[in-house]
């Protein structure tokens, strides 16, 4: 991210968070007080700033997801079903199969990478055999994740009884950090004297976060200083270009939209494998892909920055959820706060194709007229 667009970045979320005072202002709440909650909702207590991470930590990969596709100009609006599948196929492997420690998680986040990745690369095939748009076909796929996956739910040797849920993970596929440490006499009398580490480490804290950095990295490093990377980008930025130079325009639309489902199929293994230990039947989106397109944009297809996009969210998020209980301010007001910082990072944009689009009618006009 350059200068000029860290300081645009930087005024779209000061006015975002204009707009969000206005609102409560509007609303009957001091903005102030209100602000001060969110913000000692999240760094009053050591546990605060370890929700706030687990919050974060599914936004990074689906906002690294997204960002990925878009940089190879593709629009993965199925980030969303990509980590249903993820999940699902996660707590598949959590459950059934009998694996040691340290191996079965692995396999598992493994498993959910491949299937999202699969479902992720039917968009990537449709679009390079038949031309259909990416953004219908990953809608479509979004209600299909959710609706298959509350068929396996309910499928009866993996349903838990008396509940609309999966059976639980094994606790040898959990990715907890210090998980067993924590239950023992020795880590109970450790944390007894270190209040700080206790409080943080009483959510589930998980590997999820490291590993989402490490595939901000990785993902990074691969755009920027790779082959694949370079014809993924050179797809992106020119097809016809790209076909020119003897790129394979065909093959590379069905690798991205792999690599993106592949990711946020991660963010769903490591939400299960991590957090939720169960994959539950559900009524409607959850939203974490949803999300991932706001943090991608947030990070202006950074995946780097992604990763301080995505904490902003959830901090946002998680902050703003102690609005409602506190002073009886509505949550909907993060989501105007949210709405407003996109819009306002997406409208440079917007005045750019205009001024692109008026450039081009003169330049038409002009040969006309020779």
């Amino acid at each position: 991210m350059n200068q000029n667009k860290f300081i645009e970045t930087f005024i779209s979320i000061a006015l975002g968070l204009l707009v969000g005072a206005l609102v409560l202002l509007i609303s009957g709440f001091n903005p102030v007080e209100a602000y001060g909650i969110m913000f000692k909702g999240v760094f009053s207590n050591p546990k605060y700033i370890g929700w706030t991470i687990i919050r974060s930590t599914p936004l990074i990969l689906t906002g690294i997801s997204v960002a990925f596709a878009f940089r190879t100009g593709l629009f993965n609006i199925g980030a969303e079903g990509q980590f249903i599948i993820g999940s699902l196929v996660a707590t598949l492997v959590g459950y059934f199969a009998k694996l040691p420690p340290i191996i079965h998680p692995i396999v598992a986040i493994l498993a959910g990478c491949i299937a999202a990745g699969l479902w992720g690369g039917i968009a990537g095939f449709l679009k390079a055999k038949f031309g259909i748009h990416e953004v219908i076909t990953t809608i479509m796929l979004n209600w299909t994740a959710l609706y298959f996956s509350n068929f396996v739910v309910f499928w009866k040797p993996f349903k838990r009884l008396n509940r609309d849920a999966s059976e639980r993970i094994l606790d040898t596929a959990r990715i907890n950090i210090l998980g067993k440490w924590k239950a023992s006499e020795a880590g109970k009398a450790f944390l007894k004297n270190n209040s700080f580490l206790k409080d943080f480490l009483n959510p589930p804290i998980n590997y999820g976060f490291l590993i989402a950095i490490l595939v901000a990295i990785l993902v990074w490093y691969i755009l920027k200083n790779t082959t694949l990377g370079y014809q993924l980008r050179a797809v992106g930025y020119n097809r016809d270009a790209a076909e020119y130079g003897g790129i394979n325009i065909n093959r590379n639309l069905i690798v991205s939209m792999m690599i993106a489902g592949a990711i946020s199929g991660l963010a769903g293994a490591t939400q299960v494998l991590g957090v939720s230990r169960e994959t539950a039947v559900l009524a409607a989106m959850e939203g974490y892909g949803f999300d991932g397109i706001a943090v991608a944009l947030i990070a202006s297809n950074n995946p780097i920055a992604c990763i301080p996009a995505a904490l902003l969210f959830g901090g946002l998020k998680y902050g703003g959820s102690k609005l409602q209980p506190t002073i009886g301010a509505p949550m909907e007001v993060i989501n105007i706060t949210i709405g407003v910082i996109v819009f306002f990072i997406a409208m440079p944009k917007l005045i750019q194709m205009i001024t692109s689009l008026r450039g081009k009618k003169r330049g038409v006009k002009v040969e006309d007229t020779k």
